[in-house]
This record gives C-alpha cells, sequence and structure tokens, in this order.
C-alpha cells in the first residue's frame, strides 16, 4: 500500500503548481522539528560599566567628554580646582622643613648630653631626656614627611581619568559647579562587552542549568544571537522566588546597548511542530494573518501562532494545515490579492 505523504509529494513533482508563476516566493507549510523550551523577558547591560566619583572637593574646572563620545582609558574626563590642595600641600612641606629643623636640633643636644654624660658632668635622668626630645623629634619628622605624602596623593584626585575605553553614558557634572566626595561625575560602558540579565522561576532552574542552547531575541532590532555562555548566580529573590540568569553575548555587537528589552529563548528539548517563516506573518493592529494562495487565488487568512524560535520560524496552532501554501513575500502578495479583485470576472 502506497504511503499517502509519498504519493502526495510525487504529485507535486509530477505536476508544477499553478502558483510557480506568481510574482512572489510561495512556500507550502509543513511539519518541522523545532526547538521546545522556556522564555522570559531580559534586558541587555554591559559588562564593564561604572560611575566615576569625586574624591575631594573642588569647584569643576574642566570637563572634556559629553553623552556618547568615545573615551580612552586613561583619558582625562574631569579636571577639579586645585587651589585650595596645592595650598595644603604647600603647608605639609614647610611643616617638613620644620619637623627637619627641630630634629636636627634635637640631634645635635643628644649628642651633647653623651658626650657631657661620658665626662660624667650630667645625671643620668638629663640623658634621658635628651633621648627622649630626639626620639619625639624624629617621630615628628616622619609625620611631617607622610602628610607631605598625604597631600600631594589628595592633590592627584583633582584629576579624574577613565578607567577603561568606553563610551560615556551620562555626564552628571557642569562646568564651576562644586563637588564633595561621592559626587558622581561621570557614567560609561563598554560596547564591545554586552550580556542579557534574566530572571527565571525557580521551578525552571533544573531545566535552563539543563539547557544546552541559549537564544537571545532583541525586538527593536530585529536581531536573534546565540549566546556564547550562560552563568546561573548561586542565590534567589525572596519576594519573586526567581533566580537571575547571566546570558553572555559575542563581542562587537552593532546597535546594542546597555538597557534594551531582550527575550531570552532557553532550549530544553525538540518536538515536530507545524512551522512557517516569520517573515510570513502580517500583523495589523491586533490581527494575526498570513496570505493563503490556492492556483491563483491569494487571501487573507487569520492565524494563532507561538513562540518564534532563533532559525526564523514561528509555530502555527491554528488556521493553517500541512499542505496548504503561504506567501513569503506578504507586501506584494497583498498588493497582487488588491489587482486581482479588481479584475472583471470572465465571462
Amino acid at each position: 500500500m502506497l504511503n499517502p505523504a509519498r504519493l502526495l509529494a510525487c504529485f507535486i513533482l509530477l505536476s508544477p503548481p499553478a502558483w510557480s508563476a506568481l510574482p512572489f516566493a510561495v512556500a507550502p507549510v509543513k511539519y518541522q522539528v523545532a526547538d521546545t523550551g522556556y522564555t522570559t523577558e531580559a534586558a541587555v547591560e554591559a559588562v564593564k560599566q561604572s560611575t566615576v566619583a569625586a574624591q575631594v572637593s573642588g569647584r569643576v574646572a574642566a570637563v572634556n567628554f559629553d553623552a556618547g563620545d568615545y573615551v580612552k582609558a586613561g583619558s582625562v574626563i574631569v579636571r577639579l580646582s586645585a587651589q585650595e590642595l596645592s595650598s595644603a600641600v604647600a603647608g605639609s612641606q614647610a611643616q617638613v622643613a620644620q619637623a627637619a629643623a627641630n630634629l636636627a636640633n634635637a640631634r645635635a643636644n643628644y649628642e651633647r648630653q653623651q658626650q657631657l654624660f661620658q665626662q660624667k658632668f650630667i645625671s643620668q635622668a638629663a640623658l634621658d631626656r635628651a633621648t627622649t626630645d630626639y626620639r619625639a623629634a624624629e617621630a615628628a619628622a616622619r609625620a611631617a614627611r607622610a602628610g607631605v605624602g598625604q597631600s600631594a596623593a589628595v592633590s592627584g584626585y583633582t584629576i579624574i581619568t577613565a578607567p577603561f575605553s568606553g563610551v560615556v553614558s551620562a555626564r552628571h557634572v557642569e562646568l564651576g559647579e562644586t563637588v564633595t566626595p561621592g559626587k558622581p561625575l561621570m557614567t560609561g560602558f563598554d560596547p564591545k562587552d554586552m550580556r542579557v540579565i534574566a530572571n527565571i522561576p525557580q521551578y525552571k532552574l533544573a531545566e535552563v542549568k539543563a539547557s544546552p542552547r541559549v537564544a537571545v531575541e532583541i525586538p527593536s532590532l530585529n536581531k536573534w544571537i546565540d549566546a556564547t555562555g550562560i552563568t546561573v548566580l548561586p542565590s534567589a529573590d525572596v519576594a519573586t522566588h526567581t533566580v537571575k540568569v547571566r546570558i553572555d553575548l559575542p563581542t562587537d555587537l552593532e546597535g546594542v546597548i546597555p538597557g534594551m528589552f531582550a527575550r531570552a529563548h532557553f532550549s530544553v528539548g525538540s518536538a515536530r511542530k507545524l512551522a512557517i517563516p516569520t517573515r510570513a506573518v502580517v500583523r495589523r493592529s491586533e490581527i494575526t494573518a498570513v496570505y493563503v494562495v490556492k492556483q491563483d487565488k491569494v487571501s487573507l487568512r487569520q492565524v494563532r501562532l507561538g513562540t518564534p524560535n532563533a532559525r526564523g520560524q514561528v509555530e502555527v496552532l491554528a488556521g493553517l494545515n500541512p499542505g496548504d501554501v503561504i506567501a513569503l513575500e506578504p507586501v506584494k502578495a497583498g498588493i497582487y490579492a488588491k489587482s486581482t479583485a479588481n479584475q472583471p470576472a470572465e465571462k
């Protein structure tokens, strides 16, 4: 007994369909092996992203970059007025000079007292006082030198440089503004290294960990991206009972920026589904449909679809049957349907 499916295939091969001459591409609807899994909403974030803040108080003397500018690592992005800190450094240096003079005087006095003690002209108590004064002068000199180093280090905080190469996403200060320690100055990120953050329910954790593939969909760019890795963080949110997952993306993705809405598709298996290309779908308001071709007649048929996959296909839940022929170019099919509808019927 012949298999009906093979008989149908032979019939199609031997009898070219009438729709082969249509001015748009068509394809038959058929069952295909498609991925099954779990889909959740996610958000794009940069792996390298930081906000540079002021470490000292001062007035903003220069702002060298603005939002959207590319900055190389080590470039000076903001400069603060160093007048007050320069005065502090000068004062510390004066204290060092004074401490050095006191130390020299204490050393000379200590050496004299030693000689007098050896000659039995002073008591042990007098020598002890000279020793104590000398050691106190040494400690004061060390403290003064440390103060100069600290002042110089603080003075260096007036020049703020970029910690890594990237793009400035936000500027938080204006020229002439007075800032205090902890005040944000600029925020930036590295556009070459991006990832996606998703929250998954706890009951899906085991399936996601065993998932061999993860695809990331960015609807605003109409882009599907195969993930390069996945990291499940070892903690759960008490309020939502979800676990955060980090999904690594390939480097140098054009148009992908932090904060973008995304969908994470975790593939946990495969199944035989009735699927069609997503480019054949027509969306008008709340209606989802496709153009169905019968001989040379084209009509719009409403369908109910499932979740699309990374191969550009979407499952058909209702509205189509295996063997139906659909238009792969809905715009051309719509124009053709209108033109044939306006033609007068043959007598």
